[in-house]
């Protein structure tokens, strides 16, 4: 069983012909209502891969909570430990175009003010289970509690910091093992703007002593352990409609395969190709592929 403390949220995505300059208005949007939330997706896509996941997360004692906790029953993910407050459910807005890059607003809700010490009712499961995931769409404070019951446990922790704030300190990204920065997120790690990947890594490794994996869209994924580097590529896509969820399906991949046994390097290609199905199907939970087709992804390529 994977272990996961990160965000719900309710997600409105509008498709567009472009994206809006800035006081400038876009007509003809399509618009749709559904699941999100790094943590939800991730726990879903982490069941659906067929590995069981329980979430921490928060949400408001509302219709959209109501409908969170009817979800999350429907996919088998196990949520007994998530709190209700009287803050609205966490909401975000999704602008795709027809490239199928994104662009997303959220106004964090119940997720903005959760106590970190809500967490230790999570505690036994985080005990028990195979490896913790986390992001960072939950209060900072809360994020490193949470790694902390971890590593108090023996439990590995797999950290994906996005959205990366600022106040993801040094002493949260050192309580993980692995740590998945996208390309920006890794410049924001290394304090290094514009630098190469190269050069943020080995800025971060300056401190870190656990494995980086760094996805870089389709250019593949970078695996390092401080001391070497290696490229997974990319698995190609058939088609790409929607990339919103390829980031949340790339760690539930990782976070299984690893979790399985696989080494990081494996475990990367194993996310790949759970990524390229993922950006080939319009919104998110859609989006989050089932085993064999991860299997059947990977044996073509």
């Amino acid at each position: 069983m994977i272990a996961v403390v990160g965000g719900y949220g309710v997600g409105l995505t509008m498709t567009v012909p472009r994206f809006p300059q800035a006081g400038e208005t876009v007509a003809g949007g399509v618009i749709s209502r559904g699941h999100g939330g790094k943590g939800s997706n991730q726990a879903v896509g982490i069941r659906r891969l067929g590995v069981e996941s329980a979430l921490f997360t928060a949400i408001g004692a509302d219709a959209a909570g109501d409908d969170a906790v009817a979800f999350w029953a429907d996919e088998g993910v196990e949520a007994s430990a998530v709190v209700r407050l009287d803050s609205p459910t966490m909401t975000g807005f999704i602008l795709v175009d027809p490239t199928g890059e994104n662009r997303i607003v959220i106004a964090d809700g119940a997720l903005g003010v959760v106590a970190a010490d809500e967490v230790d009712g999570f505690a036994a499961t985080i005990a028990g289970a195979g490896r913790l995931v986390i992001s960072l769409e939950v209060p900072v404070a809360l994020a490193r509690r949470a790694a902390g019951l971890a590593r108090a446990a023996g439990v590995p922790v797999l950290l994906n910091p996005a959205p990366m704030v600022a106040e993801a300190d040094r002493d949260l990204i050192a309580l993980a093992d692995v740590i998945t920065p996208n390309r920006g997120e890794l410049a924001l790690l290394a304090g290094a703007p514009g630098a190469s990947i190269e050069e943020c890594l080995s800025r971060v490794f300056g401190w870190y002593r656990g494995t980086a994996v760094v996805t870089c869209g389709g250019a593949g994924a970078v695996v390092c352990d401080g001391a070497a580097q290696v490229l997974v590529p990319a698995v190609e896509a058939r088609q790409v409609i929607d990339t919103t969820g390829a980031g949340d399906s790339f760690t539930a991949a990782l976070a299984v395969a690893l979790t399985e046994g696989a080494d990081p390097v494996e475990a990367a290609r194993f996310a790949a190709a759970a990524a390229a199905l993922s950006v080939g199907v319009a919104e998110v939970i859609p989006s989050l592929p089932r085993r064999a087709d991860v299997d059947r992804m990977l044996a073509r390529a």
